[in-house]
């Protein structure tokens, strides 16, 4: 009986290893996704960063333009 026990411990111990062992890989490419993921929302951000200062000149532009309708319009008498 203790001879059998004996053999079945190390039978289990490879058992418990393997599967410790593809858990590990599982984790490593997890946390490799996990990664990509990240990057891919920090070039996220930087983009929606350029989008808004773009915005932001876009909005100064239309403020100029605006300014000088407005000194046109009084020049010509045109506002009222």
């Amino acid at each position: 009986m203790s001879d059998n026990v004996e053999k079945l411990m190390p039978e289990h111990l490879k058992r418990f290893q393997g599967t410790l062992d593809r858990i590990e890989r599982d984790l490593r490419e997890v946390k490799g996704r996990v990664a990509n993921l990240e990057g891919g929302q920090a070039s996220i951000i930087q983009h929606l960063a350029h989008f808004s200062a773009a915005d932001a000149a876009q909005q100064l532009t239309i403020d100029n333009i605006s300014d000088r309708l407005d000194r046109i319009e009084r020049r010509l008498e045109l506002a009222s």
